[in-house]
């Protein structure tokens, strides 16, 4: 699956945000990536309710219009009362964006196209805008600086976060001390099966969701700073091609470490890419080495050399991580839901306990961005986890949501917890299964 990122940067979405009280904003279209095109457009953001267009150009205004009602090819005109154009610039951080209301409610847009009557965005199928001010009165200077060339178009569906709840429905205590204790918890902890010196867990997810960048964030909170170790980025396709198992080294945080973070390719909708559910199988158990280097075309095969034909348990994977980005939940394809549910009903053969990390909740809603104590607090957050819960069938206690250290360069306190819980919450994933090995054993 192609990762489609936003180009809006924090202040610019601070700024947009800023004029839906709170709203959470998921990327539906982007000109750069699926064409400068109304038809396309149209396919990607017809029926989504609530939408934004976000258009840049190179004089650094972001401007755009917004509508409430949905987008459905009728060629009608359509009213909406809701609806508003809105412009900043980059040089002018400190102003309030510009916002125009419609003169005439009724002619709000034109459902033909990204048509707002006083802007045309996408003009002709191409990079430019149609400007003349008319039903929607502005200032061009102030709206665009008369520059009617894109460098970028994208769309955005607008999602209420519904505010805060009263209370947590999960209890996170968020001091210094708690930090401590989690750090002692996870340091202390060993495995019940004497042969296994470190559980070890494999993350699966789409590319782009953030599993090298969920490793990196968990080595940086032992390390103590932000370390990059595993490779990270917005690539298209998987940036990893070699099967990775990562050590943490112990440092003066602690003392040890009892796990390791196995990374794979990503997962993508087209055949013969991303990881094959063949080599997703020899890796649960135990039979790819660290660094081997995939083929998407050809599983690694039996007889091959690199196969280890004799795994122990302290080879094989204890538990299995999903990572997915929680913005990403509606967007998940019906090729990618089948693809986990594939993935998941091979790992449940096995008995290995699975667990879904979704990543990017302060991304997801602003609410969390202020305060990411407001995690658990989150309507949004709280409705997201379900939905991917009902979605790849996985129980509600199975699914946590984490912070990675993406911009910062140093580490945070809240951050740290919520990863250091999501690791604690493997570890007892783990400690189940080491659990079930002994049963089955009596």
């Amino acid at each position: 699956m192609s990762t489609v990122t936003s180009s809006l940067n924090k202040w610019q979405r601070k700024k947009l945000c800023s004029l839906f009280n709170h709203a959470n904003l998921s990327l539906l279209f982007k000109a750069s990536v699926h064409g400068f095109n109304a038809t396309i457009f149209h396919q990607k953001c017809n029926m989504q309710g609530p939408t934004v267009i976000v258009a840049y150009n190179k004089s650094g205004y972001v401007f755009g219009a917004f509508t409430s009602k949905n987008f459905a090819q009728s060629g009608q005109n359509i009213l909406d009362d809701k609806a508003f154009l809105f412009s900043f610039n980059d040089k002018e951080m400190k102003e309030d964006p510009l916002r125009v209301v419609s003169g005439n409610p009724q002619y709000a847009f034109v459902d033909n196209g990204l048509n707002f009557n006083s802007l045309v965005f996408l003009y002709n199928n191409s990079a430019t805008v149609y400007s003349n001010p008319g039903t929607y009165q502005f200032d061009p200077q102030k709206m665009h600086g008369n520059d009617l060339q894109l460098t970028e178009c994208e769309v955005y569906r607008v999602e209420d976060c519904g505010g805060l709840m009263e209370k947590p429905w999960r209890n996170v205590q968020w001091n210094s001390e708690r930090r401590k204790v989690l750090l002692s918890t996870i340091s202390g902890w060993k495995p019940s099966v004497s042969s296994v010196k470190q559980a070890r867990f494999l993350l699966v997810g789409p590319v782009g969701a953030g599993k090298s960048s969920f490793f990196n964030s968990i080595n940086s909170v032992f390390k103590g700073y932000v370390s990059m170790q595993a490779n990270t980025g917005t690539a298209g396709t998987s940036l990893t091609t070699q099967f990775r198992t990562y050590y943490i080294k112990p440092g003066s945080v602690v003392s040890h470490v009892p796990f390791s973070l196995c990374d794979s390719m990503g997962l993508e909708e087209s055949v013969n890419n991303g990881l094959d559910v063949d080599d997703f199988a020899s890796i649960l158990k135990g039979h790819i080495p660290d660094r081997y280097q995939f083929n998407p075309s050809m599983p690694l095969q039996p007889d091959s050399p690199h196969f280890n034909k004799s795994p122990g348990l302290k080879d094989k994977i204890h538990c299995v991580v999903y990572v997915i980005d929680i913005s990403k939940v509606n967007l998940l394809s019906e090729k990618m839901v089948d693809k986990f549910a594939v993935f998941r009903r091979k790992t449940n053969q096995l008995g290995i306990p699975q667990l879904v990390l979704l990543t990017k909740v302060d991304e997801a809603c602003p609410l969390v961005a202020e305060d990411l104590k407001n995690v658990y607090q989150s309507h949004y957050i709280n409705k997201k986890m379900q939905e991917v819960s009902t979605q790849l069938g996985v129980s509600l206690s199975a699914v946590v949501p984490v912070k990675n250290y993406c911009q910062e360069l140093e580490i945070d306190p809240q951050t740290d917890i919520l990863l250091l819980n999501a690791v604690v919450q493997m570890l007892r994933a783990a400690e189940g299964f080491f659990d079930d090995l002994y049963n089955a054993q009596e």
